[in-house]
């Protein structure tokens, strides 16, 4: 029966161009994508469930590259459009998306019925369907996995089983590691899909336990520009998608305190985005590098990074990005203790926030928002000594951030802890540091236990204040960071 249906003609139906999404397309009428995705993530709030829906969902949708959407967003659009079924929605009936055989071609041309592909696209930053499929199957390749493991989690579809990842033609890495003649479409889309999955992963889990096994995937990408690509649209795809996971494998270094790796990394990228005269690209690298400086003891470098961003970002049109690029510069010119350079990016970077998202935002942006905004600037008024602003700057960015970002919310919480302890106010800074101690067995993050410990080290003049010697116990008690 496998055999039979792999063969049958549905499962050629892949390598055919999308078809649009009218029907879709004609219900979001007169809205532009970003608004149309506010009124879905409103949707979604009412009936409980959390989708991360912008303007680029919008249009994959309405492009046709999501022929049938996951159940969190399937509930979302039955909210929004009562007594309508997803197939009067435009979108295909499940079944005929979901569990599909694809051709998979293997040495010698056979096509097993063992090849095949569990399919339903999907929108990788959902923080609800993926909370099973993607954590389950991801995290436990990406964190104890080993090479072919790793491959199918980082680049082949979701389901895949290892043995045939390493066999099949839409196997990911498995498959690019192989020497190609001219790479295609499906490796560019491969590529790029890898970027988001390790993106989804840091997002949740920190960096310190993906960053050695990011590297397959990241020299199967220079291998891929190194075979060439058979039309000038992959090629350009093909750097973009390099040089975006070299900065992603670059920050996955640059999370778990290996500072010269990260280095090497974003200059990997910004040599990627410089020959390819990739404006986005480069500004990206410019912003990373921008962070790391200060991160790494080198403020003015940070300050000149961000500058350099904002010079190169600027005609892009995205005010979300210049308003990132002016907190990098305002994270310089703290580390500076120029209070008043300071001050004025957090002013431009906040006027610049207030504009709004809009279509043009990069996709590597999604982390942020209010939480984010209010994160950085906390970070601003702790390198200048300001403890009662920073310590309320990281309340609310803990607060505000979306549970999808377990990182950051750790992150974020950490900071507020060594803001309160380094003010005076002992037992709330052991309360945040609790908070900050049951999330590590979710966020692996050097940068969060290295902010944890220093809150510790402060805390110990307190150990008989309320809560301290409970918090100093636990923290005690964790295994040291190698």
């Amino acid at each position: 029966m496998a055999s039979s249906t792999v063969n049958a003609a549905p499962a050629s139906q892949p390598n055919r161009p999308p078809r649009p999404n009218l029907v879709f397309r004609q219900l979001r009428g007169a809205r532009s994508p970003a608004e149309f995705a506010a009124l879905v993530r409103r949707a979604a709030r009412e009936i409980g469930e959390r989708v991360s829906c912008d303007a680029r969902y919008i249009g994959r949708v309405e492009a046709g590259e999501i022929r049938c959407p996951n159940y969190a967003y399937e509930r979302v659009f039955l909210h929004m459009f009562p007594g309508r079924t997803l197939v009067d929605l435009g979108f295909a009936p499940r079944s005929a998306v979901r569990g599909r055989a694809a051709r998979v071609p293997v040495a010698g041309g056979a096509e097993p019925g063992a090849g095949v592909e569990p399919y339903e696209p999907q929108d990788p930053y959902d923080t609800h369907h993926h909370d099973h499929e993607e954590s389950d199957v991801l995290r436990r390749a990406f964190i104890s996995g080993g090479g072919a493991t790793v491959a199918a989690a980082s680049l082949g579809p979701i389901g895949l089983a290892p043995d045939a990842v390493a066999s099949g033609r839409a196997a990911g890495l498995a498959r690019l590691a192989r020497p190609v003649r001219r790479a295609g479409a499906s490796e560019a889309s491969a590529l790029e899909e890898a970027v988001r999955r390790i993106r989804v992963l840091d997002d949740r889990h920190g960096a310190d336990g993906l960053y050695r096994r990011a590297a397959a995937p990241l020299r199967a990408a220079y291998a891929l520009l190194d075979a060439g690509a058979t039309r000038q649209v992959t090629a350009d795809r093909l750097h973009a998608g390099a040089g975006e996971l070299a900065i992603s494998v670059g920050w996955l270094a640059h999370d778990s305190g290996r500072f010269e790796d990260a280095r090497s990394h974003y200059a990997e990228a910004l040599a990627t985005a410089r020959m390819t005269g990739d404006a986005g690209l480069e500004a990206h690298a410019f912003c990373n590098m921008a962070f790391l400086a200060r991160d790494a003891g080198r403020p003015r470098e940070a300050v000149r990074a961000a500058q350099a961003a904002q010079r190169v970002a600027r005609p892009l049109g995205s005010a979300r990005l210049m308003s990132l690029l002016a907190l990098r510069e305002a994270g310089g010119w703290a580390g500076l203790a120029d209070r008043f350079g300071c001050e004025q990016a957090l002013g431009r970077a906040q006027a610049l926030f207030e504009r709004g998202p809009s279509e043009v935002d990069p996709e590597w942006m999604s982390f942020y928002g209010e939480a984010e905004l209010a994160g950085l600037e906390a970070q601003c008024w702790s390198t200048l000594g300001d403890w009662e602003r920073a310590a309320r700057q990281a309340r609310r960015a803990a607060r505000l951030q979306d549970p999808h970002f377990t990182r950051n919310t750790a992150l974020y919480t950490a900071e507020l802890a060594d803001d309160l302890a380094r003010g005076g106010r002992p037992d709330e800074a052991a309360a945040a540091g609790l908070t900050v101690l049951g999330l590590l067995d979710q966020v692996q993050s050097s940068r969060v236990q290295s902010m944890v410990a220093g809150t510790a080290r402060v805390l110990l003049p307190h150990r008989r204040a309320s809560g301290v010697a409970a918090f100093l116990e636990r923290h005690a008690s964790l295994p040291r960071m190698p």
